[in-house]
């Protein structure tokens, strides 16, 4: 019988570990780092660096992933995952060894492409079968500068902006539900007097934090460096190519030990000196562009901008926020009214009154308030 039965263990099918979300912030070569692992119900895993890097895992990989996080001995890791996947010993060691060194690499060389120089899988992060999104947009105030377009905010849905304190509750129960990214968008956010106390908050949590801004506030370096000391991550800079000011701005901020992509929506008015523009922002050595249009009439000039963005080093980022006046950042790939691919899914965009959108400008399809309402409610 006990024959009988070691055979039935051995060829019984493989449990995974349990569900869940695991977190790790830790310090490598004097760069603070976060990770962030969701185990799914089948073993298999996400794993997300930095907010900036996502990789879909096998189950053994996701159960490397859990070990790293936790700091489990490298010697009981290997013999927990050599007795649950029923492997020898040494594959399991040198499997887990060069699952490290390739983590290792991603956290100390942040634009570095997992797919083509470590051999991770590429798989769309809207793709998986997700419990909660990757990334949620809160949209503090709808307020704007005095100068600015005000029909650019759509306030007329809104009737009140949430208390700090409603905010605070809105980013616990996001990291209670597995989010472990947040942004701080508007209107303008810098004009909330709370948002360093926003942004020390998510921080506290172990949320990765970053901010969609105009950046004009950060000509006052007294501002930009309370903000960075709140733990800030990174910033989405809304560059005004034609106000000097923002450049002032943007000048700031480029030296300051943070990441930033530069955004610029291109139009009839701009799209003249746009490789102009272009060249001034690789001379900062800026590294990451959002580019978008918020004219159809210039679609056939957008692809060739986007090629002189590339020609200059420019990395351009298609999944971030835009301000509501622009056009999605994938500008001629969807429909006229069509809700982007991974809106509502992988991120999730919260008005100034809690109600939740897919993303940015779909105000027809609210799922719900985040402050009021039960999250299996909001995200199905």
């Amino acid at each position: 019988m006990k024959i009988i039965n070691r055979l039935a263990d051995r060829f019984a099918k493989v449990q995974p570990l349990p569900a869940g979300v695991h977190h790790k912030q830790d310090i490598q070569d004097n760069k603070p780092y976060r990770v962030h692992l969701r185990l799914q119900p089948d073993g298999s895993g996400i794993l997300i660096l930095n907010a900036a890097t996502i990789l879909h895992l096998n189950p053994s990989a996701a159960e490397y992933a859990y070990h790293f996080i936790h700091g489990t001995e490298p010697d009981e890791a290997v013999r927990q995952v050599a007795a649950r996947y029923r492997v020898s010993k040494d594959i399991a060691s040198q499997d887990y060894q060069d699952f490290l060194d390739k983590i290792e690499t991603l956290i100390s060389t942040p634009d570095l492409d997992p797919v083509s120089f470590l051999d991770f899988e590429r798989v769309a992060p809207h793709s998986a079968d997700l419990t909660s999104p990757l990334r949620l947009d809160c949209a503090l105030t709808y307020r704007l500068r005095e100068d600015s377009q005000a029909e650019y905010a759509p306030t007329k849905r809104v009737d009140r902006e949430l208390t700090t304190d409603e905010w605070r509750t809105i980013l616990d129960k996001a990291w209670q539900a597995g989010i472990p990214h947040v942004t701080f968008t508007g209107g303008e956010a810098t004009l909330r007097d709370d948002l360093p106390d926003l942004i020390a908050h998510a921080e506290k949590n172990g949320q990765v934090c970053g901010l969609l801004t105009d950046g004009l506030s950060f000509t006052d370096k007294r501002y930009l460096d309370l903000l960075l000391q709140t733990g800030l991550d990174h910033i989405l800079f809304l560059l005004q190519p034609d106000h000097e000011q923002s450049w002032l701005a943007l000048e700031n901020t480029l030296p300051e030990d943070i990441f930033v992509t530069v955004h610029l929506t291109l139009n009839t008015d701009n799209f003249g000196n746009a490789e102009e523009v272009l060249e001034r922002l690789a001379k900062l050595d800026v590294k990451s562009l959002s580019l978008t249009s918020s004219d159809p009439s210039l679609r056939d000039r957008y692809d060739a901008i986007r090629d002189k963005a590339a020609a200059l080093g420019l990395t351009l980022k298609f999944d971030l926020p835009v301000p509501y006046s622009a056009s999605n950042p994938i500008v001629y790939e969807a429909q006229e009214n069509h809700i982007p691919e991974g809106a509502g899914k992988a991120w999730l965009y919260v008005e100034p009154d809690g109600d939740v959108l897919p993303a940015q400008g779909y105000s027809d399809k609210v799922q719900g308030n985040f402050l009021r309402d039960d999250w299996k409610q909001i995200y199905t």
